[in-house]
């Protein structure tokens, strides 16, 4: 085979990019994944959910489990089916969900057998030792693998940019993490971490609509809709469904608000100010109950934790924590960053402080490569205005001596999808093949490998 033991022109790799919203999968050398998979799954515990499945004479276990993976049978009401996602803190935590995943990837979009293909897999930056040897394992013993290579994300991301040495300051659905890259190796001691992202524009979203007395009727207790003629009222009616679970609803309410921030939230340019956001043009919106409305200052207002912190007014988002974010390298000590139900929401990391605080932990020979290439990635930063912001909050704190240029791509497809695009470069290069865990080194040297192999 061209190119070294696996890839190269007869056998290609396939490449799994796992995130907290979707799980991307598809061939190396492709320009963009084969299949995106939301990372929650339907689960239903209930023995009449199998019994049809089951034969004659074997009896149905109340422990029988019914998975509904991707889009099309997650959205489906049914009796009984809690939502489920695989990870906690961007890391694989429930190994049988996250199998199954896999398994329906294979089977449905990528249509062939395990044991021909090498796997590239992105990992975040800071996944643990037993996490990385338990995924390493479960590759190669289940699955079949000839070869595998665990990568950080970030990485990746840097290599879909062209770029070996980078921060790449990532913000998807659960956190918006800053992550130094230097030379293709990600700094463990600069990573910073904010849970301040996608999931905090749906809970702002949604404060929005209680605020103004917005009734969010997600669409499968939809059964029709009429059109009216004033747009403030909806004339719909309601669909008979099955006695649904609250993670199911608040799954497909969380549904609207996502559509709905993608359509109308948008970042101010500078910090929110009631007077100038006024003067901005309103953005129309139809919830899919047929309600209309227009949003004039308050779209602009939805974000604005996001770069300014000390605006949150929101006790309930003291659960989430995060990690690796010390105050600076300047000589101060450490400080305990997780959150308690009392902490005040500014003590969390906005945008631009969580850039500079990585870039301050690392050494201040490396600073100026870092700030001449902030890479940014992920679908939350794809909210209008975004890379703006960031760029004004970033320049007012940038030391004069450094040169900030901020790299973020135009289309979509390649901020959502970076570090699946990164791997897929990677995996695809001649000079990579010799990188690969070998089925043959595994058994050699065992899971431990992985750490030897894949840094």
């Amino acid at each position: 085979m061209s190119g070294g033991v696996y890839g190269g022109d007869e056998v290609g790799a396939l490449v799994f990019d796992v995130g907290s919203y979707s799980i991307r999968a598809g061939f190396a050398g492709e320009d963009t994944p084969k299949a995106e998979i939301p990372s929650h799954v339907g689960l239903i515990e209930e023995v009449e959910a199998v019994a049809s499945m089951e034969t004659e004479d074997s009896k149905p276990s109340i422990a029988d489990k019914k998975h509904y993976i991707d889009t099309v049978n997650l959205k489906v009401a049914r009796k009984g089916m809690d939502m489920v996602s695989f990870l906690k803190d961007g890391m694989i935590d429930n190994w049988d969900v996250f199998e199954k995943v896999v398994d329906y990837a294979y089977t449905k979009h990528i249509k062939t057998e395990s044991h021909y293909h090498p796997v590239m897999m992105s990992e975040p930056a800071w996944n643990s030792k037993a996490k990385r040897e338990k995924l390493t394992e479960l590759m190669f013993e289940k699955y079949n693998l000839p070869a595998f290579f665990l990568c950080k994300n970030s990485v990746l991301s840097a290599f879909a940019n062209g770029r070996s040495t980078a921060l790449i300051l990532d913000s998807g659905a659960t956190h918006t993490s800053a992550v130094p890259v230097y030379d293709g190796y990600v700094l463990q001691h600069g990573i910073v971490k904010s849970p301040l992202a996608g999931d905090f524009i749906t809970i702002e979203c949604k404060k929005l609509m209680e605020e103004l007395d917005i009734e969010v009727v997600p669409p499968y207790m939809i059964k029709s809709k009429e059109e009216v003629k004033e747009m403030s009222k909806a004339n719909w009616q309601k669909r008979e469904v099955p006695s649904v679970t609250k993670s199911f609803h608040n799954y497909m309410v969380k549904d609207v608000f996502q559509d709905f921030a993608a359509s109308v939230i948008q970042v101010s340019d500078t910090p929110y100010d009631t007077s100038t956001a006024e003067s901005m043009p309103t953005m129309h919106y139809e919830f899919p109950n047929g309600y209309n409305q227009d949003f004039g200052a308050e779209r602009f207002r939805v974000c604005e934790g996001l770069f300014d912190p000390s605006v949150i007014k929101m006790p309930s988002f003291g659960h989430y924590v995060y990690l690796r974010c010390p105050a600076t390298s300047m000589g101060k000590k450490s400080q305990d960053t997780s959150l308690s139900k009392d902490v005040p929401g500014n003590t969390m990391l906005g945008v631009g402080h969580v850039v500079t605080t990585s870039v301050g932990m690392c050494d201040i020979d490396i600073r100026p490569s870092l700030y001449s290439s902030v890479i940014v990635v992920g679908g939350n930063t794809l909210v209008g205005g975004f890379t703006d912001r960031l760029n004004r909050d970033l320049s007012s704190k940038t030391p004069p001596s450094m040169r900030l240029k901020i790299i973020a791509a135009s289309s979509s497809s390649e901020r959502r999808f970076s570090s699946w695009i990164g791997g897929s470069i990677l995996a695809s290069l001649g000079s990579f093949q010799q990188m690969w865990i070998s089925k043959q080194e595994y058994d050699e040297g065992g899971k431990g490998c992985v750490e030897r192999k894949c840094p």
